[in-house]
């Protein structure tokens, strides 16, 4: 296996969990959360895909976020602002994120994941290696970059499919 398409499969699962965590449900359960300051279905799903968009947008030559360019941010119920990506949001912003439907989450991220899955199956060992962040030390490779958002990704889609577990009746 080579390692883009060890990429392509990583990625490729977080659809059928983003979906499963979002699909039949309704605005109001979106927005539920299941204690004072605790994080919303909708909050989670947003702020994985907002982190995918942001990261992946910074690997790519003269791209924009589609967060920025599409029209996602009015139907999930926020701004198109390019640096808000969910982190170090409070109560009061995780409550601000109220999206419309399942299907204002899905639009938002199945065009993320399409820029992901065709980024990363382009990808050639070699690319892995490229610096990309020099803030760190060590400073960041692309491939490390790329598990980080991984990582991050399925964490919270997990976290969205317990929240949905824990939905009142």
């Amino acid at each position: 296996m080579q390692v883009n398409e060890l990429l392509v499969e990583g990625f490729g699962r977080l659809p059928d969990l983003v979906r499963g965590a979002v699909e039949g449900l309704d605005a109001q359960q979106l927005r539920w959360a299941p204690g004072p300051g605790a994080n919303s279905i909708g909050w989670l799903v947003w702020h994985l895909t907002r982190v995918q968009d942001d990261h992946v947008t910074d690997l790519l030559d003269g791209a924009e976020q589609l967060w920025v360019t599409g029209d996602y941010a009015s139907r999930i119920g926020l701004k198109a602002r390019a640096h808000d990506t969910g982190y170090g949001h409070g109560p009061q912003e995780v409550a601000a994120v109220r999206p419309e439907s399942p299907e204002a989450l899905l639009d938002y991220f199945d065009a993320v994941y399409a820029r992901t899955h065709s980024f990363v199956a382009g990808l050639t060992p070699a690319d892995l290696d490229r610096i990309v962040d020099e803030r760190w030390d060590p400073p960041v490779t692309l491939g490390v970059r790329l598990i980080s958002v991984l990582d991050d990704d399925t964490q919270h889609v997990g976290q969205a499919a317990y929240v949905r577990g824990l939905l009142p009746a």
